[in-house]
């Protein structure tokens, strides 16, 4: 039975610590793993980084640049070269790729969601391995993934994938950095119930070159995990292991998928959308949604935060500011101003037009955590 799988790579692992120069003998054996794995049946994505680092080692520079539009000029000289390694190295196994650089705001459009979706079906029907990076040349600090651990999380959701594998330069997660504390403790699976209350000492930077951290890895497997995909954290120098772990072996850290329940639509919500503003709910609002699956009425918010215009995504609290649940908005800020804690058969009088019923319908709400 054929699996879709994603792959993401980092910096720490497709360069060589010291230099920021490719690691060529980690690439290829990567791209002979998921050229196999193509072969035997498999969908395969692989998110790379190492754009911005290429494009330092490229150009000479001997720091990862501090300001946007310096990265963003590095990377766009670096992901050529990237790509022309990548391409050179899959062609020799004779096994075509595509390149798809997204933006934050490709996955948090509804029609670019689906477009997005729609491409990579079409790549997986070619036989193509579609390779994915931020574009970094276009997005904006207030819209980016932070880093390609979250991207690669939020492309396996959008796929529909069974796994997903984030390589990194240590073979598990630890209860504390292995190279700063020797007696940390080794973390082999993770359940969806213990990851919900996981604490590790994760340091929040990677190498030099990387903008990633384990801190970012446990975020991405949350993502995942909540989203059905089984998801494994390993050592990016034996890619090979993935194989092995396909096979049965518990190698890597390994985290348990939540049941896969919910809809595309509702996965694009949880998972896709950026929530521009916040409403508080009293204990009766809280208890519809959460416990009876009822959509928000604007006689259950208490407070509004943020300026938003209607139909963007936003978060619901109760009154200590738990997170309940997320939804696609029907009114803007300025009117759920005037009509919040009222009926709703109040609202059209209020406003001076005839809207929805509803604040957030159901099949707009999706239940956090």
């Amino acid at each position: 039975m054929s699996r879709t799988l994603v792959v993401k790579i980092g910096t720490s692992s497709l360069t060589h610590p010291d230099t920021g120069q490719l690691a060529l003998s980690t690439i290829a054996s990567l791209i002979e793993t998921l050229t196999r794995l193509r072969n035997s049946g498999d969908r395969v994505v692989l998110v790379s980084s190492g754009a911005v680092g290429v494009g330092c080692s490229r150009l000479n520079l001997s720091e990862r640049p501090r300001t946007m539009s310096r990265k963003q000029a590095i990377a766009a000289v670096g992901q050529g070269r990237l790509m022309r390694v990548y391409d050179d190295l899959f062609t020799s196994l004779q096994q075509p790729i595509a390149q798809i650089l997204l933006t934050r705001r490709d996955l948090m459009e509804r029609s670019c969601y689906v477009n997005a979706y729609n491409t990579f079906k079409e790549l997986f029907e070619l036989g193509v391995i579609p390779i994915v990076n931020e574009n970094d040349t276009v997005a904006i600090e207030e819209l980016k993934f932070g880093d390609n651990d979250t991207l690669s999380a939020l492309v396996a959701n959008l796929i529909d994938a069974d796994w997903l594998f984030l390589l990194t330069d240590v073979e598990r997660l630890y209860s504390a950095d292995p190279r700063a504390f020797p007696n940390a403790e080794p973390i082999n699976s993770v359940t969806a119930d213990e990851l919900a209350t996981l604490q590790v000492e994760a340091g929040t930077k990677g190498s030099g070159w990387g903008t990633g951290g384990m801190a970012t890895k446990l975020a991405a497997a949350r993502i995942a995990t909540n989203a059905g995909v089984k998801t494994v954290i390993m050592r990016g120098q034996h890619p090979g292991n993935i194989e092995r772990i396909l096979a049965g072996e518990r190698l890597g850290t390994q985290f348990e998928p939540q049941p896969r329940t919910e809809t595309a639509r509702k996965r694009w919500i949880a998972h896709g959308l950026i929530t521009m503003g916040t409403l508080y709910l009293d204990e009766g609002a809280v208890t519809a949604i959460r416990d009876r699956g009822k959509s928000l009425l604007a006689a259950g918010i208490t407070q509004i935060e943020g300026n938003f215009p209607a139909s963007e995504a936003v978060m619901l609290c109760d009154s200590q500011s738990r997170k309940i649940a997320r939804g696609i908005v029907n009114y803007s800020s300025t009117e759920l101003q005037q009509i919040q804690g009222v009926r709703s058969e109040q609202i059209a009088a209020i406003l001076g037009y005839v809207g929805a019923e509803t604040i957030v319908h159901r099949d707009n709400l999706v239940l956090e955590g």
